[in-house]
């Protein structure tokens, strides 16, 4: 009984260390129904999702049942187009971040037609591959490249070529290191990977962390060695140890080991990445030494395989074969006593997806406005423009050449069954010259921003139900050029139409008694006010905040801030170059790269019409920040507040949010402990101010990783003080609130009494100590303890805290430092606020562990020759590498 619980005990866990390693996967079952999702795959203990919530076209099916047995469970449902040319699946990703990518095609004779179909395979606005499932009913086909997204989103399409429907059985994403598989310019698609073996054994996750599949290839040509020893392969490209445990060597020993393949186009350039590991116990005598020849096009000598480690040999420029095709030797050399050996061969051929995406503010633009109005249109998915043949229905584009992003000019939504008012989302296609909402029951006036879009040329709104009078601006347009149909709408007014004279008569008629009322009623406050004068008035209160919906054009109040630094919605046009270059995207909008006055860079965060932090966050944001000056503060250089037009106007911080350099999608060197305590102190810095030196203190309400950004020194500053709230009386040491922040970093005490103090910033910073040093999630529902909190707090109980320190820093810090955050940050975590120290107590701790990391001697930090080159990878199944 003992026996079977310790077992079971010993399978849980590792069902949870698969799971904690699949980090950033995305694994899609494609057709699996969505009520039994998620499951895990029993051969690889991948976890697979239904497709259903990636894509909103397409039927499901199943493969015939005799072929069951062939295939794995994720490849059993498929989805399958039967309507629209092109259909898409919509990924999140991270931008700039390496992604493996996999895709796998099985017909399966799905609908008993014996009919295999053919379409082709897009990455967003470029053709990757034409798929012709022709013969392949009962092994189907796979494409796998490793390829950099440029945005934050991926789009995956099949397009239809003739009278056969696209299928799909499965999507895989597995992000990798960015600093493997590099190329000069394009993707990578796989030829082959292999490993030399005469085993049958197919090698993947969880061998191999990244998920990438190695085949065993073998011939009679080859004498095979083995290992059972351990391999060090804990390096840059962490080849798995399954797959270099075995290696071939000539039969012929004095003959050398020749591998060929042709690549597909046979023009195509190569990339190649050679993986030696010597297995074998070498006698006194004892040398194996090589050369690599490949024709003159890529040659290395000299090559000693290191005694059980990993070697790569690996092309930095991209290869070119000749018409035969590749032709690899490995030559042993005169002094060398034993034959060459290899143990893995990866080879790849340049993919390039040149055409730049549809400009990121005009495809969120056209998103929101398919999500505003509900409209399903079949043709709209994947980018809205790209390619020109299969670009969105009723939708119109300018192309100026292929370096450079479309932009949409044109949208006729005219007989679309649109409803509600006319959407301020519109004014975000900022090129658009043709709007045509004509013929459907749009309510509601017309709005003014219609006449700010200076690039309209033409607006069609017949045919509708809209009311009220056409604002004057709008009409001054008119008399410019711009065409305006208006017909169709009986309870609209044109002012130049409207009889002046008997809407004055009538306006005297009905305002004369109003007026009346709304004299007696002013009297009557007065003398209520005057005999309230014993009320003492708080000269510490802050100004009342309106609180109107950031949607909403008109607000009747004065502007709240200073003119100093407010900018006009031209200015921000302007020193956005058009809102050229998108930094990021989040709740609030869109945030744009900028310049004002030729010279200072600055960060435009443009608030949009349905952003859910809304005008109260914006002006809460702006009246803070225009009060409290610090170093580690992100400071305002200025704001715009015209209309409906919203922006901040941030100093420009050039090295992205800490939370993209602990999860390395920001690019460059991991972040070094040294450089994480110096942001720490930066932050701690900061928010000590805003507890003890504003007069009201802040509360910050929203710390977290990302919101802690790097300048170009990597100074850290806190950001986003949108939720900030102060504490208006000086006895006041908690506010009651409606409880803010983020889940994970939100302080429980908070979240259960709705109590505010400075402690809740405190418990949020404590979080991003933990975060810092274990680069793990905050939330890990496949951990034991699936919040931080928990799980550290289990290891620091065990006093083995090296299985929670990031293993990115490779042990390069002083222990006793890493001790004191951690310990420090359980401090700041307690569940009871009062036990928590306070910021000052904090920046004084992580000062003395500042002094401890820069005692430390003696130790340097050395990367791999092999390792500074990066890479792009993919596959593809038809190409064999064949022995000689």
């Amino acid at each position: 009984m003992k026996c079977h619980l310790l077992l079971a005990m010993i399978g849980v866990f590792a069902v949870m260390v698969v799971a904690q390693k699949q980090e950033g996967f995305i694994s899609l079952d494609c057709g699996f129904p969505i009520e039994e999702s998620p499951y895990s795959d029993l051969s690889t203990g991948l976890t697979f999702t239904s497709d259903s919530t990636f894509i909103q076209t397409g039927k499901s099916a199943r493969i015939e049942k005799q072929l069951n047995q062939n295939f794995r469970k994720p490849y059993l449902t498929l989805r399958y187009f039967p309507e629209g040319k092109r259909n898409c699946y919509s990924l999140n990703v991270n931008r700039g971040t390496n992604y493996l990518i996999s895709l796998t095609f099985i017909y399966g004779n799905y609908d008993d037609l014996n009919v295999y179909p053919n379409f082709d395979l897009y990455l967003g606005p470029d053709k990757w591959r034409r798929i012709d499932m022709e013969g392949r009913r009962s092994n189907g086909t796979k494409e796998e490249i490793i390829h950099i997204p440029r945005k934050n989103s991926l789009d995956i399409c099949l397009v239809r070529t003739g009278t056969t429907s696209p299928i799909i059985s499965a999507i895989e994403l597995r992000p990798l290191r960015n600093d493997t598989y590099v190329t000069h310019s394009g993707s990578l698609r796989r030829s082959f990977r292999v490993y030399l073996s005469n085993s049958e054994r197919e090698v993947r996750f969880a061998d191999d962390i990244y998920d990438r599949i190695w085949t065993p290839f073998f011939s009679s040509r080859y004498t095979q060695i083995t290992t059972n020893l351990n391999i060090n392969t804990t390096d840059t490209f962490e080849v798995p140890k399954a797959a270099l445990s075995s290696a071939a060597m000539p039969r012929n020993a004095s003959a050398p080991l020749i591998i060929t393949w042709k690549p597909i186009p046979s023009d195509a350039e190569v990339y190649l990445y050679l993986h030696f590991a010597e297995i074998q116990t070498l006698g006194a005598n004892e040398t194996r030494e090589f050369d690599i020849i490949m024709k003159g096009i890529f040659n290395q000598s000299g090559i000693t395989p290191p005694k059980f480690e990993r070697l790569t040999v690996f092309s930095a420029v991209p290869l070119q074969c000749d018409l035969d095709g590749c032709r690899l030797e490995l030559v042993r050399t005169p002094k060398s006593t034993l034959p060459p050996l290899i143990n893995a061969l990866e080879a790849y051929t340049i993919i390039e997806f040149p055409q730049l995406e549809t400009n990121s503010s005009d495809v969120v633009a056209i998103k929101n406005i398919k999500a505003t109005y509900r409209l399903g249109k079949i043709s709209w998915q994947g980018d809205p423009c790209l390619p020109q043949e299969l670009s969105w229905e009723n939708l119109g584009c300018s192309y100026a050449n292929i370096s450079t992003p479309p932009r949409i000019i044109s949208l006729n939504l005219s007989a679309s069954g649109l409803t509600g008012s006319i959407s301020p989302i519109l004014q975000n296609l900022a090129h658009i010259q043709e709007l045509d909402l004509s013929n459907n029951s749009l309510t509601g006036s017309v709005p003014k921003f219609l006449a700010n879009i200076k690039s309209l040329s033409f607006i069609n709104l017949s045919g509708n139900n809209l009311t009220g009078s056409v604002p004057q601006n709008l009409l001054d347009r008119e008399k410019e050029g711009l065409v305006l149909k208006l017909e169709g709408n009986p309870e609209l007014c044109k002012i130049s139409s409207c009889n002046p004279k008997e809407k004055k008569g009538l306006l005297v008629l009905v305002i004369a008694p109003i007026a009346s009322v709304l004299i007696a009623i002013v009297v009557v406050g007065l003398f209520v006010v005057f005999r309230k004068k014993k009320v003492p008035l708080d000269v510490h209160a802050p100004p009342s905040l309106p609180v109107a919906n950031v949607g909403h054009s008109k607000h009747s109040e004065p502007s709240f801030f200073s003119k100093k630094i407010r900018f006009t919605y031209f200015e921000v046009q302007e020193m956005t170059n058009n809102f050229k270059r998108v930094l990021g995207e989040g709740g609030f909008g869109v945030v744009y790269h900028g310049c004002v006055n030729d010279t200072q860079q600055v960060a435009v965060k443009l608030l949009s019409p349905s952003s859910s932090q809304g005008y109260k966050h914006f002006k809460a944001e702006v009246e803070l920040l225009m009060r409290v000056h610090h170093i580690n503060l992100v400071s305002l250089v200025g704001y715009c507040d015209e209309g409906d037009h919203l922006a901040l106007i941030y100093e420009y911080m050039p090295n992205g949010d800490l939370k993209q350099h602990l999860s390395r999608k920001h690019g460059g060197s991991v972040l070094s402990w040294k450089s994480r305590l110096g942001v720490a102190v930066d932050a701690a810095l900061g928010l000590e101010y805003l507890h003890t030196g504003c007069k009201p203190p802040m509360v910050h309400r929203d710390i977290k990783s990302t919101n802690i950004l790097l300048n170009e020194s990597f100074q850290g500053k806190l950001a986003d003080f949108g939720l900030s709230r102060s504490f208006p009386m000086a006895n006041e040491t908690q506010v009651s609130t409606v409880v803010a922040g983020t889940p994970g970093y939100l302080d429980p005490e908070y979240y259960q009494t709705n109590w505010l103090t400075e402690k809740s910033d405190v418990y949020s910073f404590g979080i991003v100590l933990l975060e810092l040093t274990t680069n793990s999630p905050i939330i890990q529902q496949s951990r034991e303890k699936p919040h931080i909190v928990e799980w550290v707090g289990f290891i620091v109980r065990t006093g083995d805290i090296g299985n929670i320190i990031d293993p990115n820093l490779h042990e390069d810090y002083d222990v006793g430092s890493v001790w004191k955050v951690i310990e420090l940050a359980m401090s700041c975590v307690n569940i009871s606020s009062g036990r928590r120290p306070t910021m000052s107590q904090v920046v004084n701790d992580l000062k003395e562990c500042v002094i401890s990391e820069n005692s430390r001697t003696g130790e340097s930090q050395e990367m791999n020759s092999m390792s500074s080159i990066e890479f792009s990878m993919d596959m593809d199944t038809e190409v064999i590498p064949k022995a000689r």
